[in-house]
């Protein structure tokens, strides 16, 4: 019994301590005494049996709980606790299996896991005392005490994950002064030793951070925790769990996943073919009656006193004893009633055959009984099922669907039962979801009539019609009703009369739900064709009082009762001080779930308890059975004629093939299972393949059981095709012939055939996950995770193992309630334990782990969980665990292969005239700007200082600008000869009061207006070199300061221009804070400036002299200003004004930011070019007021307006409902002809699509909208491809052409490319040659610039204006931002749109990549307790359509996601913060 190390073989324990244990575990169990109050009066009650362990301190040993069977004492197993209170809690873990998983675990290293990180506000279920700041490291509780109060070792490699702390010294019966530095010899295994984390914190320290030096990103802090998680996780990975897979990939259209080959050394069945085993024939001799019917009409009238069935309340008391006579007349009546007194418009309500719900509760089974049997009398058919608790039960809809689907529009119930249903507002029963309308029909005696004398119910009950329909959960959770006919009710009740010997007048206790399945065809059917009493035992009666039963056995003298492994174990626990109760009156105890794989460890805990109070081994009697088969097999006690009992240790790899083989090698993976008994009298048995055909197994192989009886279920109601292929199978010989002229029901256990034919079952085809090749059993696994330490941590020992198909196979769920007391700390540890120990034992790996606060599972109708609908929660992401793990590092492993890069091909015999192997090269341009323009006029206007002073002279009052604020009113205006004036204003300070000279940098930092403007044409005045800048945020100084103090010094700005706002901002205390305020160059506020005059305006000498500088930082975080020269500039207005066709006569409205790219371009430079008249809306101003831009377009009757997505986005969100308002103030978009969103990354097309889908109702026209390209090197590519710019699509490696379709990297030549790099500032790597590319072959005399972006040209069916086709320019995505994973190419927007679509909650996502893994980081729209929700569906949705495993899931509250101005998202600034641990996330899973 002991385990090593537990010296309690010396000495048993007496009788009373064990009692005294046993108590103490029920205390602890309920919850009425905490962990640490029950180790104390534990130890105290075991430390005189316990010799000292040397070397560890009395008062230690409490402390230390020695796990393993020491705590298994013979009178009270520690199995589970006291009162599960679930039907699916009969979950007992045998002693081999503790021992089993223990040994499992022991072999493991200290594996260190990163533990995921939470919020402090989610931790909504840990008490203040048991929470565990995340940065601490977790020791065991013996290294606490060694350690100085107050002084936490934060150590990278030790932060929570001290896996096995006890184990190690477990196995050695010592204990070492630190856990994770004990040398254990692991079996199978050297020594290994674990720096000691206590004693050299540096030291660890140092080791984690040498290995992370070399991935971090500049600037980041390395210690940070959330780094260290990381790099253990890498490490976690870094060991491959078992040899990696035969990987192919084939590159074509289907991407085919790994396929997995067969193990050549897997086990194959070797033995004979089975034969069709036959039961004993059902006896013929005794004259038995006719039918059910006939018996009961005998009995109700010759022995009408006879007891029938007595029924108990929740204290055990009889309340009522329903006798043989009055079980006659009541059902007589009800017959009556059913026929006669329902009426609808002078018909009666009911014909034979109709179907009727039988909705009582668990604890009336008299009035079930009466209403059961009043329906067959009255030719109707009972439809039993569980009474409705709330509106919305689990499994509810699809009880419904079942009622439906049978045509049941009536139901019978109790007066006390429907008083408790959910009531309407009507006082009526509440209309269930999913539930068809039914009429309720109370049968409480008032309510029945009395049949006149000479009336007799027509009832037949023989032959084919159907008796009853009793109902059925499948594992996808649908409910269908097994349909049973009259014939096989009265073959089942005298196939059970033979085989358990009933016989008449015996007493038989029930403790199984008496309305479905052997508690009903014992405890209502069988017994009454015997005329047996039988005592029914209310659930409710059983979690009062788990004893109750053995004392009605006791009371009663019963010879037979019916229980499940759940009664026994929980009487148990509960034995204590019972010293009268005896089971020598037993002959049989039958226990219904003898197929389960924990009955055996109740069965034999029970007879070692029991054994001395009467119980004799042969009466425990498993049996098994199944809705669609009855009753399949059953243990006979010896004088019945059953052979000696067997139990079979099977080895768990095997049956994982199907395979039976007695498991001789180590005894830690295997399942041990007993026989249930026989074939039932009348039957033949045998045993097919699952899959398929079903041809016999062979004798050494693992089948499902099929049955041939007259006493099986007929049909599946209404269900025609899977009635055919489970109740009509014909199983074959592996020649293909049919090996009995009857068909066989299949019964969904699986099993085989053992010696002296007896029936062993292995599982049930419900709980059956196929992952890869292998065959696991959901039940087995949770046998697994119950039998780990510490048992109490799993809450009444609630848990669910059901399996999800992601990525095309099989992926193993675990979900378990957890104590409400458990700590972080706890639930990690204990889920890195099962883990370990599911992998160890079953050789498979878990997909996904959480934990559930206790309770909140969905429940079954006895309070056992509801399986299908925790899967359907799991799925829709409305589970709310409170911890999760999910590890698909180890059990995806059939991704497809990463791709190798192919050998280059070059460029010899690949270009033929225009075509590049078989394909028209891609190439585009925009119209030539030779043929529109008169060269005179292109000449004048070279310099944009010349056409505003030109401007200025000739058309002097013409306005230029109007600026509007949040209102919609008009701030201030520009009229050419205005901003003339104020440029020359702005030009005589800098050179007087800044004292600058020709071509020196100035930064301009003004919020958006015509300050601006202003500022950078008196640059230009004289010949200054202008740079714009956004102005720090005010609210947010230290995040947005040192991005403005970075473009002035990169730019080498030798002046800073700006408002007297800005400039107390620049220099305030706050300022200082962030950055070094004495360094700023000189700062010159032009608020109020002098008027002056300057002599002349500068005009350069070439036009290749640089005009100004634009800086941008890009969306992975680089800050590059580009040069952009006097011609370029102009060339850019050029073609502007052409595409967009833009006069002096035209309005055109821009809400854009005026800091880069082309936003700048429309905002400063394009209508003093063209002299048409822009009207200004800052974008920040929609904050306020989101109408504020469209509303201005309609006023203006703007025929083109430009924007950017984050406008739309902000449009569409704010203003979605409120088109209808907008109509109303007389807002009409049908002036425009152009919308165009300007951006620097591909289109988002879902985006500008519900857009304009949105404002077609205000007079958007169809195609309005439309998307721009451009980038650093060309800031306007497409508004569709402009004037004078030709686009061509080069492979990013060999640089030569590629052909119409193919993807490569956009390549541009135009007049207004920029010239070069001013600086790159964070990569130096981007060189000239962005600027001057040549192809590798093909044409190499033009000169390219290369935008880092990449995209394909497709020739389209649209006609441009020169009559030739169309050739559409698609861009996929920057270079730069592409993942490179698993070889492949990645672009994370397409990664993130898959994971937005996955959950409601999730508002924004953004992925990057840190040393090979992919973090995802998922803003959570919704309560933080549900954030948990989005790491599993995060990952599948990733696996599911890219391929690609998430490493790390980081879940953030909305807007932590960085977007710059132009509403893209910064990517490296999140990683940045994501490493500096800034982000503070809601919760952190690090996926294993």
């Amino acid at each position: 019994m002991a385990d090593r190390g537990c010296p309690l073989e010396a000495a048993p324990l007496p009788a009373e301590v064990r009692e005294s244990l046993a108590e103490l575990e029920l205390e602890l169990s309920e919850g009425d005494i905490t962990q640490k109050g029950y180790e104390k009066k534990r130890a105290k009650l075991l430390a005189r049996y316990i010799p000292l362990i040397q070397g560890i301190d009395p008062s230690l040993q409490a402390e230390n709980r020695i796990p393993g069977p020491s705590q298994t004492t013979a009178a009270a197993p520690k199995q589970q606790k006291s009162r599960p209170t679930a039907s699916r809690d009969e979950r007992f873990r045998s002693d081999v299996h503790t021992e089993a998983v223990q040994a499992a675990l022991a072999k493991y290293k200290e594996r260190k896991m990163p533990m995921p990180s939470k919020r402090r506000s989610v931790l909504v279920h840990s008490s203040v005392e048991t929470y565990t700041p995340p940065d601490t490291s977790s020791a065991s509780e013996d290294e606490g005490s060694l350690r100085r109060p107050g002084r936490l070792t934060s150590t990278p490699l030790q932060s929570h994950s001290s896996v096995e702390p006890w184990l190690d010294r477990v196995i050695q019966g010592s204990s070492t002064s630190s856990s994770a530095s004990s040398t254990s010899s692991h079996p199978g295994g050297r020594p290994t030793t674990a720096p000691s984390a206590a004693a050299t914190p540096g030291a660890a320290a140092t080791t984690a951070l040498a290995g992370l030096e070399a991935h971090t990103h500049i600037g980041v802090p390395v210690n940070s925790r959330v780094s260290s998680k990381i790099q253990q996780l890498l490490n976690t990975l870094k060991r491959p769990k078992r040899p990696p897979l035969k990987e192919f990939f084939v590159d074509d259209f289907e991407e085919l996943l790994e396929v997995q080959q067969p193990d050549p050394n897997q086990p194959k069945p070797e033995g004979s073919e089975t034969s069709v085993l036959r039961g004993e024939p059902l006896t013929a001799g005794v004259p038995r009656p006719p039918s059910l019917l006939a018996t009961l009409q005998r009995w109700g009238t010759t022995q009408p006193k006879s007891p029938c069935l007595t029924a108990l309340d929740t204290t055990g008391k009889a309340v009522y004893t329903l006798t043989y006579g009055k079980l006659w007349s009541r059902s007589l009546k009800l017959a009556y009633t059913l026929l006669n007194k329902l009426t609808s418009k002078n018909e009666p309500l009911l014909k034979p055959g109709d179907r009727v719900a039988l909705v009582f509760p668990n604890s009336d089974p008299v009035m079930f009984m009466v209403a059961f049997y009043g329906c067959l009398l009255a030719e109707l058919v009972p439809v039993p099922i569980e009474v409705p608790l709330t509106r919305k039960d689990a499994g509810s809809q699809q009880v419904g669907f079942l009622l439906g689907s049978c045509g049941v529009f009536l139901a019978l119930t109790t007066d006390a039962c429907q008083k408790g249903l959910p009531k309407a507002q009507t006082g009526e029963v509440a209309a269930f979801k999913g539930w068809p309308p039914l009429s309720w029909l109370v049968i409480d005696g008032k309510h029945l009539a009395k049949p006149p004398k000479d009336w007799h119910p027509l009832a037949q009950d023989t032959g084919t019609g159907t008796a009853y329909i009793e109902y059925k959960t499948s594992k996808e959770g649908s409910t269908v009703g097994v349909t049973v006919s009259h014939a096989s009710l009265l073959a089942q009740c005298r196939a059970l009369t033979q085989a358990c010997g009933y016989s008449e007048a015996e007493t038989l206790t029930n403790v199984l739900d008496f309305k479905r399945d052997a508690g009903l065809w014992h405890g209502v059917l069988t017994s009454v064709m015997n005329r047996m009493h039988v005592v029914s035992v209310p659930y409710a009666l059983m979690k009062a009082n788990p004893l109750s039963w053995i004392q009605k056995v006791c009371f009663y003298k019963a010879r037979a009762a019916l229980v499940k492994s759940r009664d026994m174990h929980w009487s148990l626990l509960a034995q204590r001080g019972q010293r009268d109760v005896s089971l020598s009156s037993l002959r049989m105890l039958i226990v219904a779930d003898g197929a389960n794989p924990w009955s055996i460890s109740s069965c034999d805990a029970f007879l070692n308890v029991f054994q001395s109070r009467g119980l004799r081994p042969e009466v425990i009697c498993p049996c098994a059975s199944s809705p669609e088969a009855l009753t399949v097999a059953i243990r006979r006690p010896p004088d019945l004629g059953g052979p000696p009992p067997r139990k079979a240790v099977l080895s768990m790899n095997g049956l994982s093939y199907g395979v039976i083989r007695v498991d001789t090698e180590e005894k830690l993976s295997v399942l041990t299972v007993q026989d249930v008994g026989q074939v039932m009298p009348g039957a033949n048995v045998c045993v097919v393949k699952l899959e398929g055909t079903p041809y016999l197994c062979k004798t050494d192989e693992v089948g499902e059981i099929c049955v041939s009886s007259s006493a099986t279920g007929t049909a599946y109601y209404g269900l025609l095709g899977i009635t055919k292929n489970v109740f009509e199978a014909v199983p074959v010989t592996t020649g293909g012939a049919p090996i009995f002229d009857r068909p066989f029901t299949r019964t969904g256990l699986l099993g085989f055939i053992g010696p002296d034919n007896l029936v062993f079952i292995v599982g049930k085809l419900d709980g059956l996950m196929v992952t890869g090749v292998r065959r696991h059993n959901a039940d087995d696994v949770v046998a697994t995770a119950l039998a780990v330490e510490p048992m109490k941590f799993v809450y009444r020992g609630r848990i669910a193992v059901f399996s999800v198909t992601v990525l095309h196979d099989d992926r193993i769920v675990l979900v378990a309630e957890q104590r409400p007391d458990a700590s972080e700390e706890d639930s990690f540890q204990w889920m890195s334990r099962v883990l370990q120990a599911i992998d160890s034992i079953h050789q498979v790996g878990v997909y996904c782990l959480a934990l559930v606060p206790a309770n909140t599972l969905p429940k079954a109708p006895l309070g056992g969980i509801h399986i299908s609908e925790t899967k359907q929660r799991f799925l829709e992401g409305t589970l709310h665990p409170c911890n999760v793990l999910m590890c698909p590092h180890t059990c995806v492993t059939n991704l497809p292969k990463p791709r190798q890069k192919q050998p280059e091909v070059g460029p010899a015999s690949m270009i033929v005239g225009n075509l590049v192997a078989g394909k028209r090269i891609a190439q585009a341009s925009g119209r030539e700007l030779a043929h529109l323009e008169d060269s005179d006029q292109a000449r004048k206007f070279l310099f944009l200082a010349d056409v505003l002073q030109w401007r200025a002279h000739t058309t002097p009052d013409h306005p230029l600008f109007l600026l509007l604020n949040a209102k919609g009113t008009v701030t201030s205006t520009a009229t050419c000869v205005q901003l003339h004036k104020r440029a020359e204003r702005v030009a005589a300070a800098l050179m007087e009061k800044g004292r600058l000279s020709v071509g020196d940098h100035v930064a301009l930092v003004y919020p958006p207006g015509v300050d601006l403007i202003a500022a950078f044409y008196g640059c230009l005045y004289c010949g200054c070199v202008p740079v714009t800048v956004r102005p720090p945020h005010p609210q947010n100084l230290g995040t947005t300061l040192p991005t403005v103090k970075m473009i002035v010094e990169v730019s080498k700005s030798a002046c800073v221009l700006t408002t007297q706002a800005v400039t107390r901002l620049l220099r305030s205390k706050e300022a200082a804070a962030a950055v070094d305020i004495r360094t700023w160059p000189t700062i010159l506020d032009t608020d109020d400036i002098p008027k002056k005059k300057i002599a002349s305006v500068f005009r350069p000498p070439s036009p290749d002299v640089l005009a100004y500088l634009d800086f941008s930082v890009s969306t992975t975080g680089i800050l590059a200003g580009v040069k952009m020269s006097h011609a370029a500039t102009s060339a850019l207005c050029r073609s502007i004004k052409l595409q967009c066709e833009l006069y002096p006569s035209r309005q055109i409205a821009i809400c854009l930011d005026p800091y880069c790219g082309l936003g700048f371009a429309l905002w400063c430079l394009c209508s003093v070019y063209s002299g048409h008249q822009s009207v200004l809306v800052p974008p920040l101003e929609l904050e306020s007021n989101v109408s504020l831009w469209l509303s201005a377009v309609s006023q203006y009757k703007a025929r083109v307006t430009f924007c950017s997505y984050s406008v739309m986005e902000m449009c569409t969100k704010g203003l979605g409902a409120q088109t209808g308002v907008l109509r109303m103030k007389g807002v009409n978009l049908s002036c425009v002809r152009t919308c165009m969103v300007v951006a620097e990354e591909r289109p988002r097309i879902a985006l500008t699509q519900s857009f304009s889908k949105l404002f077609k109702d205000l007079g958007l026209p169809a195609r309005a909208v439309s998307t721009t390209f451009g980038c650093r090197v060309n800031v306007a590519i497409c508004l569709q491809i402009l004037p004078g710019v030709k686009v061509i699509i080069a492979h990013t490696e060999t640089k030569g052409p590629l052909g119409d379709s193919h993807l490569g990297e956009i390549w541009v030549s135009s007049p207004h490319n920029a010239t070069g790099y001013y600086t790159v500032y964070g990569e130096e790597a981007l060189h000239a040659d962005h600027f001057s590319a040549r192809l590798s072959f093909g044409d190499t005399q033009t000169i390219w610039a290369r935008t880092g972006y990449l995209g394909f040209l497709r020739r389209t069916e649209l006609t441009d204006a020169s009559g030739g086709r169309h050739d559409a320019l698609y861009v996929v995505g920057s270079l730069d931002e592409t993942l490179e994973l698993r070889g492949m190419r990645y672009h994370p927007i397409d990664i993130e749109t898959s994971v937005i679509r996955a959950h409601r909650s999730i508002a924004e996502c953004a992925v990057f990549t840190w040393t090979n893994l992919l973090v995802v980081v998922v803003e959570l729209d919704g309560l933080e307790q549900d954030a948990l929700d989005l790491v599993a569906l995060v990952t599948n949705v990733v696996l599911e359509e890219h391929y690609l495993v998430v490493g790390v899931v980081v879940i953030v509250d909305p807007g932590v996601i960085p977007i710059n101005s132009r509403g893209e998202k910064q990517r490296m600034h999140l990683r940045d913060g994501f490493l500096a641990d800034q982000l503070d996330p809601i919760y952190v899973a690090y996926n294993m």
